[in-house]
């Protein structure tokens, strides 16, 4: 890593391999959009859950990521990861099959959907842990920010068009069918990814048990200074975002009286955010492009507390506070995701994702139980503004690391 400039790495263009898993990737994205818009319309429309119940299954979908330490430790000692990734896609996509035939058969149950919930959520972690080493076998440290990017574009694009797409087809197909597009999206990532000739490294003897592996996946992530500054950045950022998040849309609906139509339209901004990062990143430097982006994801938050006037004013304010948050949330991530890649060593992949994402998935929900504590007892603008600016203070974790000085990623040798 240095502290000057450099040219767009070329080395993506005409990659076939990574063009057919950024498809994959794609086509998925957009399914899982579908689905997290349909499954609790399952348990409302066809089950008529109580809002308990929806929440329970919420929870159950993130629940698995707190097993991500011990996964993510085993992933490591596995020498095929991308046989790892197919297994994944093809259980999700078994398990998702498993509800609309369940619709046609008139045998749908909370239960099953509590069992959908959580093996999806499952299959999520363990293609998240496999998928770190997959992808350093198919980019080269000088493309991270650049595949990264697009991988992050797709992502911001599934949540533009997915909620409308998802909408269309249960409105057309009913819930349970739109379903079967999930499914088939992770066929195809599956089909997909199998078709990706990759050589996959042997990984050394294990030295310890996988606890042992476990302990030392959080020792790693805790004793490296750009790894723990990332850690602590992303998870006090998580906390305090997931504080406005969990009352964004009462605070739209009831203190501004928007309609639903009104309510995220600025997360295009997202599109924005990842297909600039990589120009910013040349531009200012990949960890100030990612200082950058923490500031811009968390403090339009506070603005929106201070919304207000005719309809059209209060959909624009809140339009523009989410343009600019979406743009910022796809800065600091891609910038840090391609700052974690080149810092993990080979061999300790998958359980340093693992190590990280029970920390920083972890503290999601403790963060929307305060806010949704903090609202009800001093309001929802006030808590809105300590979102934003708690979230705005996350910077200070890379502000004082080697993160700040951090410019580009160069290849091993360089």
């Amino acid at each position: 890593m240095t502290a000057t400039s450099a040219a767009p790495p070329a080395v993506l263009r005409g990659d076939l391999r990574f063009r057919t898993f950024w498809v994959g990737q794609t086509v998925s994205q957009i399914g899982d959009r579908i689905s997290e818009l349909a499954l609790p319309l399952i348990a409302v429309t066809v089950l008529a859950a109580t809002p308990a119940q929806v929440s329970i299954l919420t929870a159950l979908i993130w629940l698995p990521n707190l097993l991500g330490i011990l996964v993510g430790a085993w992933v490591d000692q596995r020498t095929r990861k991308r046989r790892l990734l197919i297994v994944a896609d093809l259980a999700r996509a078994a398990v998702l099959l498993s509800l609309p035939v369940a619709y046609l058969l008139d045998a749908v149950t909370l239960t099953q959907l509590y069992l959908v919930a959580v093996l999806t959520g499952a299959g999520a972690v363990l293609f998240g842990m496999a998928y770190q080493a997959f992808f350093v076998a198919l980019v080269p440290p000088s493309a991270y920010v650049e595949a990264n990017s697009r991988l992050s574009l797709s992502r911001a694009a599934s949540f533009v068009a997915g909620p409308a797409l998802g909408g269309g087809l249960v409105q057309v197909l009913t819930a349970p069918v739109a379903i079967l597009v999930d499914a088939v999206s992770f066929l195809a990532s599956a089909v997909l990814i199998g078709r990706i000739p990759v050589t996959e490294a042997r990984p050394a003897p294990a030295r310890s048990s996988t606890l042992g592996l476990v302990r030392d996946g959080l020792v790693l992530v805790l004793r490296h200074p750009v790894m723990r500054a990332a850690l602590g950045c992303t998870s006090t950022v998580n906390f305090f975002t997931l504080m406005a998040n969990a009352l964004m849309v009462l605070y739209a609906s009831r203190e501004l009286d928007l309609s639903a139509g009104a309510i995220g339209v600025g997360a295009v901004g997202g599109l924005a955010g990842a297909a600039l990062a990589p120009r910013i990143s040349r531009a200012t430097g990949l960890g100030r492009t990612a200082m950058i982006g923490v500031v811009l994801f968390s403090a339009p938050l506070s603005l929106a507390a201070f919304v207000s006037g005719p309809t059209w004013a209060r959909i624009a304010a809140l339009a523009a506070v989410e343009l600019v948050s979406s743009a910022g949330v796809m800065l600091m991530d891609v910038n840090l995701n391609a700052l974690l890649t080149s810092v993990t060593p080979d061999d300790a992949r998958g359980r340093r994702a693992g190590a990280y994402s029970a920390v920083n998935y972890g503290i999601r929900p403790l963060g929307a139980l305060v806010g949704g504590w903090m609202g009800s007892t001093v309001g929802l603008r006030p808590t809105l503004v300590v979102a934003g600016l708690g979230g705005a203070l996350a910077v200070l974790w890379l502000l004082a690391s080697p993160v700040r000085h951090i410019a580009t990623i160069d290849p091993p040798g360089t």
